[in-house]
């Protein structure tokens, strides 16, 4: 029986682009998934069928020789990589399926009493019954990957900027094999996928198969590099030096080029990226490029005005206190505040809220004078607000 038209499994016309057969793949592959069917085999069965109609459909290469003849298999894909077609090299129709076949036993008789089985017709015609062996890929010139560190700061190193030495556990290209990952000799059966070509990937709860990358789909590889062990990169420990710009808050990002993983084949590395973490200040707080920060004044300061200090990141700093300031009053002391990442000339503001407080009584003296300054002062604040 001819298996099912993996176009019309996955529901798509047979011109369809690769993103949407896979997104018509990932739509199937949810309603039938095993997880979402627990016990349901014909919902099992199914999705094995989609599965692999996908891993066909996706693979360019396969999807030509399924398109070609009508099913795909390896001794298939060596045949058409050969230009030969079964049945003498007419094109064979979509559909076209050798299932109802019995390789092994079905043979014909000749003179002496020996037989030529199917196997050996199919050898004939495709240059070889088993599995057809693909030379495997040699890797291709890749960029090593970026790596991202935490690093934590104080207030102000984040907004005055440091140079620090840190510790990075990163790689480097082996020297041995350039980055390949073997140095040659005869190919051998890929360890990571056994042989197989291909390797289980998860995704949520879907399991995909996808491409080996350690043999490219070949499922062969050649013997791995005795020193990096196939992998093509050596571990290395060093110690980086990092200058962080002022202006940095939670979540900067700051880029050490050429710190990252080790490139392949000649490859450049990757690149360090630190990640700043801010930590508070007693004092100030911080909104983007601005500086807040509430300073205390007695009584008399907010009533008569006042020269008071105030503190700044980059020290102490002359307030001007005008008469009858109120509390909760904030003034600006302008480029005071945090310098700006994309324009370092630049600074923001500080703002100073003052809050005033009351004096404490600590004798009669005290009570007195506050008797005697309510007795002058009569005003009632809460007039306005039609109260006594």
């Amino acid at each position: 029986m001819a298996k099912e038209d993996y176009y019309q499994l996955l529901g798509v016309k047979r011109d369809a682009k690769p993103e949407e057969i896979k997104k018509a793949y990932r739509r199937m592959a949810r309603k039938y998934h095993p997880d979402v069917n627990p016990g349901d085999k014909s919902a099992e069965e199914r999705f094995k069928k989609i599965t692999e109609a996908h891993d066909v459909l996706s693979d360019p290469k396969k999807r030509k020789v399924y398109d070609r003849f009508g099913q795909y298999s390896d001794n298939l894909a060596d045949a058409a990589a050969r230009g030969a077609t079964p049945g003498g090299g007419g094109r064979t129709a979509p559909g076209f399926d050798f299932e109802g076949f019995d390789w092994g036993s079905a043979s014909s008789s000749s003179g002496g009493g020996g037989g030529t089985s199917f196997r050996d017709i199919f050898a004939d015609l495709f240059g070889g019954g088993g599995k057809a062996e693909r030379e495997p890929p040699r890797p291709q010139p890749q960029k090593g990957a970026d790596i991202e560190m935490p690093l934590a700061l104080s207030f102000e190193e984040a907004v005055r900027g440091m140079t620090t030495n840190i510790t990075v556990n990163r790689s480097e290209q082996c020297s041995r094999c350039n980055g390949a990952g073997d140095t040659g000799g005869a190919p051998v059966v890929c360890s990571t996928c056994n042989g197989t070509g291909q390797v289980q990937r998860a995704g949520g709860r879907l399991r995909f198969s996808q491409e080996c990358p350690d043999c490219g789909g070949s499922g062969r590889r050649r013997p791995p590099c005795s020193l990096c062990k196939g992998k093509g990169v050596m571990p290395k420990t060093e110690t980086v030096k990092v200058r962080i710009p002022a202006g940095v808050d939670t979540g900067s990002r700051v880029r050490i080029p050429g710190k990252g993983e080790g490139g392949r084949m000649g490859a450049p590395p990757g690149d360090l990226f630190i990640i700043t973490n801010v930590g508070r200040h007693k004092h100030f707080t911080r909104k983007g490029d601005n500086i807040y920060v509430t300073v205390p004044l007695t009584v008399p300061e907010a009533a008569l005005g006042a020269k008071i200090e105030v503190p700044t990141v980059e020290g102490k700093a002359q307030l001007r206190i005008p008469p009858g300031t109120q509390s909760g009053q904030k003034f600006r002391l302008r480029e005071r505040g945090v310098p700006s990442l994309r324009n370092p000339q630049l600074k923001g503001d500080q703002f100073v809220e003052v809050q005033v407080t009351l004096p404490e009584v600590i004798s009669e003296e005290t009570k007195d004078l506050l008797r005697r300054y309510a007795q002058i002062n009569t005003e009632n604040p809460r007039v306005a607000m039609g109260l006594e």
